[in-house]
């Protein structure tokens, strides 16, 4: 037994840390309890800031601390002279650096730290850049270091392009960071814009390009040899292939009114923009035979404040007669532009949309380089799928390729490639099945307008939900039948010329969308889920609503339905149950 040490036994061990805990937690009760005794009598002096040291130095998460502090400095202020201030900021700063070994991610340290250099009467702001790149050396994911470094970078001035030098290096080093990537995405536009285009004259000042986030052409060329050696170094990385899908973006489309529909039966004006507005406060006018007229205008639904499509009711007796020609001109004062629309004799409606940009719905304009670089931007993730047949963000990119070049031509590629996605990535297959019903949608949309008709037929498709309904504000005729389709969302009532709908053998359980339709007649919903009365009660807001077929719905099965839908209809005149 002699010479050996003595060891403790786990008992005794662990009541020595047990007493060790409750003396440090004594102490910290003790310094809070006199940190807000001071700050409830109004005591803002040095030993207060003191304690609040004591307390955030173990636990810098303790913001109500933080802004004691801050209290305490400005008013320290009122009482020292500039000198005295900057040797108190700057010993501020070394205790944030040691707060900052505690909790590399303190929301509190880097907030604060960004209000004291904010303060600081000299601050150093080549220190703070190379404590910026100390703690990103050590995590080029910390946020907060990322946040309080462009703070430093806008206060000190640093050039874009050497900011730009910056993240090559972090990229170079670890092509999985998704900070540098995305700083990166903020710097471009900055220092390579796109030209503005000279197509478009009543675009805004080139400015506006590089908020709309857009680099030019040569940089782009650039830019995919670089992600390009990230994502075949390491194929699945998201990363870069995430920093793609930013550079292969779809241009803004140019803010606009894309559509009048004037209608004499129920004598209103339907207008729909390239972008939700709020007309109420954004300038909306309406002259009738160059005449202003005072209307109110109101959303396609009172839950949406900024909307795509807004509708006006004229006085009565203005545009019915139908041996009168009239012409509607429509002012957006916030752009400024004007749609006119004439409504003539003996036509009951009349309207006008942007038949420029048809082909243009859903993609971005394409020069003959732009497309070449996509294709061959297409062919080189083909590449790469070969080798890597079930990478999921291969698959994807090849599928936002297709869509850029041509999405009519690549439509059977894309769905196919859909169907690969959810085997190969389960866990999102109802991600992609949205997407994919979206990308349908939008090429049926575009054949529509190829063929200019006013019908909307897209049954069969599988489809998981329903958008761009804006593009629809002129379609009479919608088919929706034999899809996955569960409800009918509320932009559904955008469609203020639809006269019938049919949505058979789907999953629909409530018609939220069919709200103030005012030329629906019919609506066939054979084989859904419909189940009370109450999923109906949209339906009654349907003025000439004629023929409904609710065959195969749970609420057929109901006792007395169809006298409570007599009674919750009464304009139909054919039911079927």
């Amino acid at each position: 037994m002699h010479g050996r040490v003595k060891v403790k036994t786990t008992a005794q061990q662990e009541e020595e840390k047990k007493k060790e805990r409750e003396k440090k937690l004594k102490l910290y009760v003790a310094a809070r309890d006199a940190c807000f005794a001071k700050r409830k009598e109004g005591v803002k002096d040095e030993e207060a800031l003191e304690f609040t040291q004591q307390l955030l130095s173990s636990n810098p998460d303790f913001a109500t601390l933080w802004n004691q502090r801050r209290d305490i400095l400005i008013h320290l202020e009122t009482v020292k002279d500039e000198d005295e201030m900057q040797k108190i900021y700057e010993s501020e700063l070394h205790f944030l650096e040691s707060c900052l070994k505690v909790n590399p991610k303190s929301y509190g340290s880097w907030f604060h730290r960004g209000w004291v250099s904010a303060r600081l009467p000299r601050p150093n702001w080549t220190r703070e850049l190379s404590l910026c790149d100390r703690c990103l050396s050590l995590d080029d994911r910390n946020f907060h270091c990322w946040d309080y470094r462009r703070m430093v970078v806008k206060m000190s001035g640093v050039p874009v392009e050497k900011e730009l030098e910056f993240t090559d290096r972090l990229i170079g080093s670890n092509f999985s960071n998704y900070s540098s990537w995305h700083y990166r995405s903020t710097l471009l536009p900055l220092l390579h814009p796109e030209a503005p285009d000279p197509k478009s004259p009543s675009r805004d000042p080139p400015a506006s390009q590089t908020h709309s986030h857009r680099v030019c052409e040569e940089q782009l060329l650039k830019e995919y040899e670089l992600v390009q050696n990230a994502f075949f170094t390491d194929p699945n990385d998201q990363s870069a292939w995430f920093y793609y899908r930013w550079l292969l973006g779809r241009a803004d489309r140019e803010e606009m009114i894309s559509c009048v529909y004037v209608s004499r039966d129920e004598e209103t004006v339907v207008v729909g923009f390239s972008r939700p507005v709020n007309a109420q406060s954004s300038g909306l006018f309406l002259v009738l035979d160059g005449q202003p007229l005072r209307v109110d205008w109101r959303s396609f639904h009172p839950c949406f404040k900024h909307s795509p499509v807004w509708i006006c009711h004229l006085p009565p007796g203005t545009i019915s007669d139908i041996t009168n020609e009239h012409n509607v001109t429509v002012h957006w004062s916030e752009k400024p532009t004007r749609r006119d629309c004439a409504l003539y004799t003996g036509r009951t409606e009349s309207w006008c949309r942007d038949s420029a940009t048809d082909q243009e719905l859903f993609r971005s304009e394409l020069s003959v380089e732009k497309s070449s670089v996509l294709q061959s931007e297409l062919q080189s993730c083909n590449q790469l799928q070969e080798l890597e047949p079930l990478n999921k963000f291969c698959l994807l990119t090849i599928i936002l390729l297709m869509r850029a070049l041509d999405p009519l031509r690549y439509e059977k590629e894309t769905l196919a490639h859909f169907e690969t996605l959810k085997e190969v990535d389960p866990m999102r297959s109802a991600y992609y099945s949205d997407l994919s019903s979206k990308f349908m949608i939008e090429n049926t949309i575009l054949k529509m307008e190829y063929a200019e008709v006013r019908v909307f037929s897209i049954s069969d498709k599988n489809l998981t939900t329903l958008c761009h309904l804006d593009q629809l504000v002129l379609v009479s005729h919608i088919n929706l039948s034999s899809n996955q389709l569960h409800g009918l969302p509320l932009q559904f009532a955008m469609l203020q010329c639809l006269e019938v709908l049919e949505a058979n053998n789907n999953l629909i359980e409530n018609l939220k969308g069919l709200y103030h339709l005012p030329k629906l007649e019919e609506v066939l919903l054979r084989n859904n889920k419909i189940s009370t009365l109450a999923d109906l009660q949209p339906l009654a807001s349907c003025p000439k609503l004629k023929h409904l077929d609710l065959r195969g719905n749970p609420v057929t099965q109901s006792d007395g339905i169809e006298a409570e839908l007599r009674a919750l209809l009464p304009s139909v005149t054919e039911l079927l149950l």
